[in-house]
């Protein structure tokens, strides 16, 4: 060969699915040869498509030769090669220049586009894996809300469990306070029989005093009657001394009297008997004055005796009834100091059982009192709590409302980016499977192409000079990724 010459081309495109995405490399080498030169072309195309759900990654390889023109296409399930040549199908020659090392170029463009491209699948996996964890946030969060609610529920149902329990309780108080009622009117009416009782006697008292106040009175009267009844009978005895003393001293003067006139008579009777003469009767005169006188003192003795007598047995009746009489009010005054003692001690133990009684009717008032504060108080703390309750559940009924509404709007986000997920994805699904082929041709004189895909392709061109050959060889394969793949 005195002429060598060579072109290289690479082209490649990529495209990014929804779910599933098929990947197709295609190779075409194609070869001429003339009786001055060799000129070969070798020409890479790729094209990928990258899916989050599944991809597939398919390869076709395709090998013509023809004596003047050719053209080829490769795909399958991925693409199919085959090739058709104008001349006819020739014998197989082996093109020695086809076993040497290919002298391969890289553009610098591809390069740049498929970093272009790297990047920009780089970017839609991280959005659609910022979708993703959006999705499970929203999800989590759901979940929460969910739970939240189950719980909000089981607290609600807990706190109206609550409320049987609070009544109960209430009315416990109001059995406790109807109770406390009943025993202060009981209490009250043992007051005020008890206060009718210290009053029945403290009138009894009074009509006891007033008795004893008469007594007194009645003791000092008779006192007064016994003192001068004494007197009496001291100045009946001194008038008793005083008329013996009196009869004493007249029987002392009638003695002298009578010796007097004995001894006058005595003398008188001398001298009658001297005077004979006169013959008078002196014992007779005598023995009548004696007569005279000792009638008038027998009379007098006999009246002072009997007035004495007489006298004495009055004081001595007189004594002895005011003795009666003193003793009956002497055992009266006793009976009535008894009585009197009695019924101090009754009263001092009325009163010390009214004090009592007082005592425990102010200290089951102040108990009721402080029991009927209790019961307000708890009544109050249950009220408050009740009330709190019923702000805690309106507040988080209102809660519950506004995560509602979060979960809807959630829920509304979610629906629109699963419909924009699924327009995306019918909208990748229509534009079909991307096919790739690799076609190796060569031909003497004309050229052949291959590589077609779906909306997109690669065009190679190159001529050996050389019998039409046609082989072709066709590679498929497939893979699936969790996000995706690019080649």
């Amino acid at each position: 060969m005195s002429h060598h010459s060579g072109y290289k081309n690479f082209s490649s495109c990529s495209a990014a699915l929804a779910k599933h995405g098929n990947s197709h490399l295609s190779f075409s080498h194609s070869s001429k040869s003339a009786s001055h030169g060799h000129k070969s072309l070798h020409c890479y195309s790729s094209k990928s498509a990258h899916g989050i759900g599944s991809t597939g990654h398919k390869i076709s390889f395709g090998s013509f030769h023809s004596g003047k023109s050719g053209y080829g296409s490769g795909h399958g399930l991925g693409g199919i090669g085959f090739g058709s040549g104008g001349a006819g199908i020739t014998p197989v020659t082996v093109n020695q220049g086809l076993l040497a090392p290919l002298n391969l170029e890289i553009d610098p463009s591809i390069q740049r586009v498929r970093t272009e491209e790297r990047n920009q699948i780089r970017g839609l996996n991280d959005k659609f894996a910022s979708f993703i964890d959006k999705v499970r946030f929203l999800e989590q969060q759901n979940k929460m809300l969910e739970t939240k609610w189950s719980l909000l529920q089981e607290q609600k149902t807990a706190r109206f469990q609550i409320e049987p329990l609070f009544e109960a309780f209430i009315s416990n108080l109001r059995r406790q306070l109807d109770n406390l009622g009943c025993e202060r009117a009981r209490l009250e009416s043992e007051r005020d029989s008890m206060e009718q009782t210290v009053e029945e006697l403290r009138r009894r008292y009074e009509e006891e005093v007033n008795r004893r106040t008469a007594a007194e009175n009645e003791f000092v009267g008779l006192k007064r009657d016994v003192d001068a009844a004494f007197m009496n009978k001291a100045e009946l005895q001194a008038k008793a001394e005083s008329l013996t003393d009196e009869i004493n001293f007249l029987r002392t003067l009638y003695d002298a009297e009578i010796s007097q006139l004995q001894s006058q008579i005595s003398d008188t009777s001398v001298v009658v008997s001297m005077d004979n003469s006169r013959d008078l009767d002196l014992d007779g005169i005598i023995a009548e004055v004696r007569s005279q006188y000792e009638d008038i003192a027998s009379r007098s003795r006999a009246e002072a005796e009997a007035m004495y007598q007489s006298r004495f047995e009055e004081l001595r009746t007189a004594a002895g009834r005011n003795g009666n009489d003193l003793q009956s009010s002497r055992d009266e005054i006793c009976e009535l100091n008894r009585a009197i003692q009695r019924l101090r001690g009754e009263i001092d133990s009325v009163k010390a059982q009214r004090a009592a009684l007082e005592g425990a009717i102010n200290e089951a008032e102040e108990r009721g009192e402080a029991a009927v504060r209790d019961a307000k108080g708890k009544l109050s703390e249950l009220e408050a709590a009740l009330q709190k309750a019923k702000q805690d559940m309106a507040r988080q009924l209102r809660e519950y409302q506004e995560l509602m509404n979060v979960k809807l709007a959630l829920d509304i986000e979610i629906t629109t980016y699963k419909k924009m997920l699924e327009g995306e994805e019918g909208r990748l699904a229509t534009d079909g499977h991307v096919k790739i082929s690799v076609l190796h041709s060569s031909t003497g004189g004309k050229h052949s192409s291959g590589a077609s895909s779906h909306g997109s392709g690669g065009h190679n061109k190159g001529g050996f000079s050389s019998n039409s050959s046609k082989s072709i060889h066709h590679i498929s394969s497939k893979h699936s990724s969790g996000h995706g793949h690019h080649c």
